[in-house]
């Protein structure tokens, strides 16, 4: 009931609704169970099942929701904050521990959060012969779709240039705007 109460409030992050899911899990494995009554025509419902018909969500979804309670606490963090995604979340929480903790390294020096086929392809190389913590920056290396046509800034390079209150839409809009000045230059110089 406790579980079922707390599931219900509105803003719930995802850590608190993995670990609300779990005991609830736990909860349903633990009933006991009376055969000498009745008997089941019908086979009985997975407590992943049961789960998801109340909350109203599938069986898989509750799966990776508890699957998160695999993460070492650094990147559940990063879930609740919404620095990584849900489905890469998920996937990373196949990587062991001390993979996870070298993926934090990865990704700040990739200073990216991976995209679900970066996760994918750790937690498969994980799998397969362990994921090093080069294999992990040279994955988080690689471009991804979304980023082609895009230039990304880390913003504590930009800070030096730019007084300490700048915001980073501040910082973008100043570049913008002296990038416009640069070209008009450079067309003004072309036509002398």
């Amino acid at each position: 009931m406790m579980v079922d109460s707390n599931i219900q409030r509105e803003n719930i992050l995802p850590s608190e609704k993995a670990m609300a899911y779990k005991m609830k899990l736990e909860a349903l494995r633990h009933q006991g169970r009376r055969t000498d009554l009745t008997s089941e025509q019908v086979a009985p419902k997975l407590s992943t099942e049961q789960i998801g018909e109340a909350e109203g969500i599938s069986k898989d979804t509750v799966k990776r929701y508890i699957r998160l309670t695999n993460l070492i606490p650094e990147l559940m963090d990063m879930v609740d904050e919404k620095k990584i995604a849900f489905n890469p979340a998920v996937e990373l929480s196949y990587l062991k521990p001390e993979e996870q903790r070298n993926f934090l390294e990865a990704m700040d020096y990739a200073q990216a959060a991976p995209s679900l086929s970066q996760a994918q392809r750790m937690k498969k190389k994980s799998q397969e012969s362990g994921c090093t913590l080069d294999d992990m920056c040279g994955i988080m290396d690689e471009v991804k779709k979304d980023d082609l046509g895009q230039i990304a800034f880390k913003t504590s390079d930009l800070q030096k240039f730019f007084p300490k209150s700048y915001t980073p839409r501040q910082m973008s809009d100043t570049i913008l705007r002296l990038l416009e000045q640069w070209q008009r230059r450079r067309q003004r110089d072309q036509q002398r």
